[in-house]
């Protein structure tokens, strides 16, 4: 498998919401030209009760992954023909977020793309706990898809911006994924403060960052909303203006404080319908940022 070529890594536990995030990778892969790889991880956990007895646990072990590389061969199968993208197979066995990460990182993903609610019972678990652990630790970015499906593209983003603190590295993402998808830009500030020379200060700064998205042939628009509870609030405007994908930071990068990037950006991940694209912060990229002199 040639590692050259851009891959997307999904996730697969056979369950529905996996299967909706694969179905939504469709576009994003043929649009970026990627192959799309199907991921399933054996958790270590289901091995125990055989660690004592190596026979047994290879035994079991090799069962498994005879019939789960089974059942990723027919529906990499039946994927390839429907998407019209090339599509691979890794089986992995270990800590679920730990393979999921690494099998990204061997692959050079461009992007993993997750369901955020796995099977349970006898079917294994994708994300529950590991969801923050696989968007944390990530190199390259996370979306997680917890609702239903969106069968139509990506016409509005989403970019929550502390326009104090925010990168340029987060607007130049949005501003590559509107141009390929044909999408409108939503910008918006959660308002903690009523202050009058902030307000203004980001008013400006707020236009400065409109204007710089629109040089780039995208339309954009800008809002501050008030409210103190910022995962909340951000979800209920992506709400309102029908956004199809939120676009997140996973480090303190936003300026949102520690609060919001120990509970909030995951408040988001674990609350929103809508899927949510996680950025983890690359120190070496540019990281100007929008602030008046």
């Amino acid at each position: 498998m040639s590692t050259e070529v851009k891959q997307i890594v999904i996730p697969i536990d056979f369950g529905e919401q996996s299967m909706i995030a694969l179905r939504q990778s469709f576009n994003l892969a043929r649009l970026t030209k990627s192959e799309i790889t199907l991921l399933n991880v054996i958790d270590e956990d289901f091995l125990k009760p055989f660690q004592d007895i190596v026979s047994a646990k290879h035994n079991y072990e090799t069962h498994l992954r005879d019939d789960i590389g089974l059942r990723l061969k027919e529906l990499a199968e039946k994927v390839q023909s429907e998407a019209g993208v090339k599509v691979n197979v890794v089986t992995r066995t270990g800590k679920i977020y730990d393979e999921i990460v690494e099998a990204a990182k061997d692959l050079n993903a461009a992007f993993i793309v997750m369901g955020t609610m796995g099977a349970v019972g006898l079917k294994k678990k994708i994300l529950g706990s590991n969801a923050s652990r696989v968007v944390r630790e990530s190199e390259c970015p996370v979306i997680t898809i917890k609702g239903k499906e969106h069968r139509f593209g990506c016409r509005h983003i989403l970019l929550p911006l502390d326009l104090t603190k925010e990168t340029k590295e987060k607007v130049d993402k949005a501003i590559e994924l509107a141009t390929m998808f044909g999408s409108i830009i939503h910008i918006v500030t959660i308002l903690e403060s009523e202050d009058e020379f902030l307000t203004n200060k980001l008013t400006r700064q707020m236009n400065q960052v409109q204007e710089f998205i629109e040089e780039g042939g995208i339309k954009c628009t800008s809002e501050f909303v008030s409210g103190s509870d910022v995962a909340d609030e951000i979800i209920a405007t992506a709400n309102r203006v029908e956004a199809d994908l939120i676009m997140i930071m996973t480090q303190q990068e936003v300026g949102f404080t520690d609060m919001f990037i120990s509970s909030a950006a995951q408040e988001i991940i674990n609350k929103s319908e809508i899927p949510v694209l996680s950025i983890r912060p690359t120190p070496k990229k540019d990281t100007t940022t929008y602030v008046l002199q």
